[in-house]
């Protein structure tokens, strides 16, 4: 029986090209698997299905009784309902340790790095597997995107020698040039309704009894946003109210001037105050070099909550 491969709730471009990356992997093991994915897939990540010819992943919410490798999380509140029903047979991570528990040893492959397909890019190498072309252009690009183009907080050096070493595999000679078409993309909110703009990379956190939802958009140029706001903050409400959050947050994030405004709605506004010692106002506040939710915005609250 095939086990199922997933990324988090609200997948991004590294949890949907891991599941495929990691079930390749898997599969050539001889281990049969298949890829699936939690929700919708967004423009970035449709871009690089078409670009390199794939198509996304089933999608697939339960999970009882099914043997499952997680990609990209190990959070309860990132997982489907039905999570404690599963079988967690590994993850593959570059997160914290979440509050996932198993009934038996599982297989963990987490790493300090910028993407988790550079984690997957080091198990096809600890085995041995040669990674197809089409294939490892997609790493490459969900390297570029999870790490901003290298410019992320949370890129290191692993992440710069896995994304070359899988250009040249794909035969992507300006692999950056490739990185700012897919942001060009991913910076279309035109097309798409505030609630699910606030949903696009959009993640929970239990933090000291309290569900904290912080989501990221990332975008060239912040001025697209100027004339949206209150409509992003009249779906941050309703988001806020529909899943009894504590506090819901929204980093526009500019990777041209490498910073992020970020969006507050909160029972408690000045525990985000103290977290990242500013002070907001009209419930919201600009953060220079901030571009990482991972490194630079959950550790703060967490230890505000």
């Amino acid at each position: 029986m095939s086990s199922y491969i997933f990324g988090h709730t609200t997948p991004d471009s590294d949890s949907i090209v891991g599941a495929i990356s990691l079930s390749y992997l898997k599969n050539q093991l001889g281990e049969e698997t298949t890829p699936t994915r939690q929700g919708e897939v967004n423009p970035e990540t449709a871009f690089i299905l078409n670009k390199f010819g794939y198509e996304a992943p089933e999608l697939k919410t339960s999970y009882a009784g099914e043997d499952v490798y997680l990609i990209d999380f190990m959070e309860s509140s990132q997982s489907p309902e039905d999570i404690n029903e599963a079988n967690i047979l590994g993850i593959v991570d570059h997160h914290k340790l979440g509050d996932l528990k198993t009934a038996a040893p599982l297989e963990m492959w987490v790493r300090p790095v910028g993407c988790s397909n550079t984690i997957v890019k080091q198990m096809f190498d600890y085995h041995g597997i040669e990674i197809p072309k089409e294939l490892a252009g997609m790493m490459m690009c969900a390297i570029l995107s999870d790490t901003v183009i290298f410019k992320s907080p949370t890129c290191t050096k692993e992440d710069t020698k896995a994304c070359k070493e899988l250009a040249a595999i794909a035969g992507v000679e300006d692999y950056k040039a490739l990185g700012m078409e897919m942001f060009i993309v991913k910076s279309d909110v035109l097309s798409a309704t505030k609630r699910e703009l606030v949903l696009r990379d959009f993640k929970d956190f239990e933090m000291g009894g309290n569900k904290i939802g912080v989501g990221q958009l990332e975008v060239v140029d912040l001025s697209v946003f100027d004339e949206m706001k209150q409509e992003l903050f009249e779906a941050m409400s309703e988001l806020k109210a529909e899943g009894e959050r504590h506090s819901v947050l929204l980093l526009l994030t500019d990777i041209m001037q490498e910073g992020s405004q970020l969006l507050v709605l909160s029972n408690e506004a000045d525990k985000i105050n103290h977290a990242f010692e500013v002070t907001l106002e009209d419930k919201q506040v600009w953060l220079p070099k901030v571009m990482s939710r991972k490194k630079q915005i959950i550790p703060f609250l967490e230890k505000q909550f």
